[in-house]
């Protein structure tokens, strides 16, 4: 399946997007969730519609983030007639739009949303490009842009309990490793995302220990 499409409205609708949320960021997704899939389904090599399936989750997943995009539902309109036109059913147009618009951290905070497999694979993978040395430098840009503190040991870290505490509260970047970015390895839906998960897990718990020592010097 051509996906030409689907990756220049990716690109049109981030091109403007400077916090980590970038057209980059979900060809990243997009390649390891298939990659992920493939190594999981070996006798599934042949099906190139999951795997175009998964692609397309994992790029058009920001195009409707709530956190770059100002009006979701219009871009959402927009896909839901975009996707017939590339050649994917009306069920698998709806596992799509269903998986792009549930798989968020904050959609999931206080309510777990069961995703369709090929979801659960872009699931994955967008929370894995939360997660090591990429995980580090896409958080610290997040912060940055948003004016979050680097770090305060005034402001303790929170448990997070809803959407609308998770979108207001007070946060530093560092805090955002303690309050999400460390429990996302318990959250993975697959093997494959777990183990890679608790490889950069581990990467960023040294960076934070390195940060930690260096500021208390």
């Amino acid at each position: 399946m051509d996906l030409s499409k689907i990756i220049a409205f990716t690109q049109q609708q981030l091109a403007d997007e400077r916090t980590g949320h970038d057209f980059y960021h979900g060809k990243r997704v997009a390649d390891l969730a298939s990659r992920m899939y493939l190594s999981d389904h070996a006798s599934a090599h042949a099906d190139s519609r999951v795997v175009a399936i998964i692609r397309t989750g994992g790029y058009l997943h920001d195009t409707i983030d709530e956190k770059i995009c100002v009006d979701p539902a219009a871009v959402i309109a927009k896909i839901k007639k975009l996707l017939p036109e590339v050649g994917f059913t009306e069920l698998e147009t709806e596992d799509i739009l269903f998986s792009i618009q549930h798989l968020s951290f904050s959609q999931n905070i206080g309510h777990h949303y069961h995703l369709p497999l090929t979801g659960q694979y872009v699931q994955d993978a967008d929370r894995l490009e939360s997660l090591g040395a990429i995980g580090i430098a896409r958080a610290f840009t997040y912060g940055g842009k948003h004016g979050n503190l680097i770090y305060d040991p005034r402001i303790k870290p929170q448990k997070l309990v809803s959407h609308d505490q998770y979108r207001q509260h007070e946060e530093t970047t560092i805090n955002h490793f303690y309050e999400k970015l460390f429990h996302l390895t318990d959250l993975m839906n697959t093997e494959g995302g777990r183990k890679e998960a608790e490889k950069r897990t581990n990467f960023m718990r040294e960076f934070v220990k390195e940060f930690m020592l260096e500021w208390n010097v």
